[in-house]
């Protein structure tokens, strides 16, 4: 017999990716019965009873009758080898094809229904004695797993991370086969969820004596310029038969900028822990570091606890938990502080998805999402609505944005058929505890949102969910408040704001002093703002001043003055802030434009349309009288401040002119390429942080204006089109400060190409994103112009996806081939893994100059 001791010397932490190599099919085995394991069974079947996080129940089918769990697509001789061989994650549904039938709430993609994947294991002799764990960052949805023909476990909720012991179903030192079923259910969702194991998978293997799933949870209580208190909370688990007696050390360490350990700053040594056969035990320290570094916007420092389990003499685990030391505080006076100080909340909201990648998580894209947020001014991320990906948590934690970390959409009260409100009652407590006890170690993390516009913010009777929630949230985390995101008035006088720590509201920058009058001790901010909506380079005359109009040819006018009807314009947002300096700030609804929720456009209508083309009017008219109704092709959304692709709206530079004062800007709209508007009123916007600016046409002063109080954008109503050049000059403080200037182009006639970055890792996973834009001879951007553009590529790398941001275009992401839409393309290129060298991507459109641009993987 192998000693414990000798064993555990052995036998260290292993947590091993396994995104490779698994075979897939849209479709069910053929022995399940058509209730057998409906969504409903298996959200029963799923329910635990042990380890609330750790999924092991008997091998019995939903109906109750015990044994057979033998589905033809478990059993490990079952031969796959005619499924889709692919790598994880994985969203089977942005392939679509996109049809005109299906809802455009949710992307018109079809990302409902039945899959499996399978994937082979080797598991060697030298692991027997382990414990081995499959750890998933997230299915859509209904997720129940099989290991060589055995029910292991599984989670319903597609948001949630979870864990399942596979190791008594193992065979060691052989083969062993891991089966997924998912089940997405329609109607379960009211934007694009996606479909598939969409986020990361891995396995993970521990000594019998090991710290527990997010075992460790480190605070700072007290911090002075001097030192930092550092508390650690460790929970060990026992899975062998037999107690045991551990000494457990935390030892913390600057971490550098690119994720490695720097000095050793302080340690802590606990011994005689001890455990009983197949329990738990946690054990707390706490040790005080020297001139801390403060987790900030400006300086996102960060540490790392190194806890080590050590068992008869011999290391028997060794977890790093990273964490940031930093103070917050929110304020019913002063807003949010930070470190002590005032920081004015400037976030977005954002869904899961990232664009033409659909649901599949990808690193580089959120990196590149926050590179985009940060250059107009966020600082903060809510994730809509629900627990983020681990990797949008670790990005925030390094670039430093703050996060308003949400659970549900809704609680038992349901938004659409499916949804969570089919889960919330057995399984609410279990994802939630699962979302703070992953996530609350992040620094980034300043805020618990137990919910979106749930409608028991209004029912009093049901607001015991609330109090169960946000007491919940305080034994899991005492160090972060509670909040909701409430949309109606009357949730912030009728007892609901009394029960969350921090209140939000949505669009009611018009609520803010009501709010503070009636309730001067309780914080506030917006948790939604704006829902304002407008296609990138889409301009409508007359410009309406009426928040309903400037819509036309299934587009929305760029002016930034539209909104559906509980929506605001930016500039009423930041003007309810302004003058309400209490308030906190706020997340606007969206950072990025998203797949599904195509508001105004989110349903067939039966309302006239206008349409610019008069054959196009006519058709769409007919379609009206003959049926009653006009199709909406609308696949994507219009709220975002950057469009689908990752390109800037105009609305980009607002909120860049607002929340970057100190940033030298200054931005005009519209283009200037309006050859049937010759001598008509053509209005012109300048979006800048400075205080005043002068527009010229052809050099001609058209007036210097002032922004007055409360105004954040400098209008010129009275411009009559005549093709040149407009520009403005910004000052600030009577000095020149920036300028701009847009040109009336040439016709296409070539094509130009700029990469983000033109050097990217060749693993498999890193992208570049390369934007490809049709100009005239001079190299201007021409506006409106789709042209079609097709890529090739040479090299050890390939095309990923294509986009170009246009809400109504069906044009499918997978093609390598797209349409401009007006003036612009965006091709997403990677680097074949284990394959550096240089890739070389070639741009063709008819007419046009091609252009070649090169990538090197590395």
């Amino acid at each position: 017999m192998v000693s414990t001791a000798a064993f555990a010397a052995g036998s260290q932490r292993e947590r091993i990716s396994i995104d490779s190599d698994w075979r897939f099919i849209k479709a069910d085995s053929p022995d399940v019965g058509s209730n057998q394991l409906s969504y409903r069974a298996i959200r029963d079947w799923l329910l635990p009873t042990g380890n609330p996080f750790t999924t092991n129940t008997p091998a019995v089918r939903p109906d109750g009758e015990p044994g057979r769990t033998n589905y033809l697509f478990t059993q490990p001789d079952f031969d796959d080898a005619s499924w889709q061989q692919l790598n994880l994650p994985h969203d089977w549904a942005i392939e679509g094809p996109f049809n005109q039938d299906f809802s455009g709430s949710t992307g018109k993609l079809p990302w409902w229904g039945i899959a499996w994947y399978r994937k082979h294991l080797e598991i060697p002799t030298s692991d027997a004695g382990r414990k081995i764990y499959l750890d998933i960052d997230g299915a859509m949805a209904y997720a129940a797993v099989w290991c060589n023909g055995k029910f292991v476990g599984g989670w319903p909720y597609g948001y949630s991370s979870w864990q399942v012991d596979l190791t008594p179903f193992l065979n060691f030192g052989g083969d062993n086969v891991i089966a997924i079923r998912l089940d997405n259910p329609p109607n379960s969702s009211r934007w694009y969820p996606g479909g598939g194991i969409y986020r990361n998978v891995w396995l993970e293997k521990t000594a019998p004596v090991h710290i527990a799933h997010w075992g460790t949870y480190v605070t700072t209580p007290e911090i002075t310029q001097d030192s930092a208190t550092v508390k650690i909370q460790a929970s060990v688990d026992n899975d062998s038969d037999a107690g045991a007696s551990v000494s457990i050390e935390n030892e913390i360490y600057e971490l550098n900028t690119d994720g490695s350990r720097g000095k050793s700053v302080g340690a802590i040594f606990a011994s005689g822990v001890a455990i009983a056969a197949h329990g738990s035990q946690s054990s707390e320290t706490q040790v005080s570091i020297p001139d801390p570094r403060l987790w900030s916007l400006e300086h996102p420092d960060r540490y790392v606890v190194v806890t080590s389990v050590t068992q008869d003499g011999a290391l028997a685990d060794r977890y790093e938990t990273p964490f940031g030391v930093r103070t917050i505080q929110f304020t019913a006076t002063n807003g949010f502080l930070l470190n002590g100080k005032r920081v004015e909340i400037q976030g977005v909201c954002d869904h899961h998805d990232l664009g033409a990648l659909g649901a599949a998580i990808n690193e580089r894209a959120l990196e590149r999402q926050i590179e985009i947020l940060k250059s107009f001014g966020c600082n903060a991320i809510r994730t809509s609505h629900n627990p983020p990906a681990p990797e949008l948590l670790d990005l925030c934690d390094r670039m430093g944005i703050l996060v308003m970390d949400e659970s549900f959409d809704c609680w038992v009260n349901n938004k659409t058929r499916n949804d969570y409100h089919l889960l919330f009652n057995d399984w609410h407590e279990r994802d939630f505890r699962a979302e703070l006890e992953r996530d609350r170690n992040h620094p980034s993390i300043i805020l618990w949102s137990i919910g979106n516009e749930i409608s028991e913010q209004t029912h009093i009777r049901q607001f015991g969910i609330a109090e169960d929630l946000v007491s919940i949230a305080h034994q899991e985390d005492p160090t972060r408040p509670t909040t909701a995101a409430c949309n109606h008035t009357e949730a912030g006088y009728n007892g609901f704001e009394n029960i969350v720590d921090v209140f939000g509201y949505n669009y009611k920058p018009f609520l803010y002093a009501n709010f503070r009058d009636r309730n001067p001790a309780i914080a506030l901010f917006g948790s939604e703002t704006a829902s304002t909506i407008s296609s990138r380079g889409e301009y409508f005359f007359p410009v309406s001043t009426n928040k309903a109009g400037g819509m036309e040819d299934f587009q929305v006018s760029s002016y930034d003055l539209y909104a559906p009807p509980w929506a605001t314009t930016p500039d009423a947002e930041f003007a309810g802030e302004d003058e309400n300096p209490a308030v906190a700030g706020q997340f606007v609804w969206t950072g990025f434009d998203y797949l599904g929720e195509p508001t105004p456009y989110d349903r067939d209508t039966t309302n006239l349309l206008k349409f610019s083309d008069p054959a196009q009017q006519a058709a769409m008219d007919k379609e009206l009288a003959d049926h009653g109704k006009m199709t909406v092709p609308s696949r994507s959304s219009y709220f975002g401040i950057v469009d689908l692709a990752g390109f800037p709206k105009d609305r980009f530079y607002l909120y860049q002119a607002h929340w970057r004062p100190d940033f030298p800007m200054a931005h005009i709209l519209p283009h200037w390429n309006w050859p049937n508007r010759i001598g008509q009123i053509t209005p012109v916007d300048v979006y800048t942080s400075g205080d005043e600016a002068e527009l010229f046409l052809n050099g001609k002063s058209l007036g210097r204006k002032t922004k007055g109080q409360y105004e954040y954008r400098i209008v010129w109503n009275d411009v009559k089109y005549e093709p040149g050049t407009l520009k403005v000059v910004a000052y600030k403080n009577g000095k020149p400060w920036a300028n701009d200037e847009v040109k009336t182009t040439g016709a296409p006639a070539k094509l130009l190409a700029k990469a983000d970055r033109n050097r990217i890792t060749a693993n498999g996973n890193d992208l570049s994103y390369i934007t490809v834009t049709v100009a005239d001879k001079h190299g201007l951007q021409v506006p409106l112009s789709d042209n079609h553009i097709k890529f090739s590529i040479t090299g050890p790398g390939e095309i990923v996806v294509t986009d170009n941001g246009n809400p109504t275009s069906f044009e499918s992401f997978q093609a390598p081939e797209h349409d401009a839409f007006n003036g612009l393309v965006l091709v997403i290129v990677r680097a074949k893994a284990g394959h550096p060298g240089k890739i070389t991507l070639t741009a063709e459109s008819d007419g046009l100059k091609p252009i070649t641009i090169h990538i090197r993987g590395v």
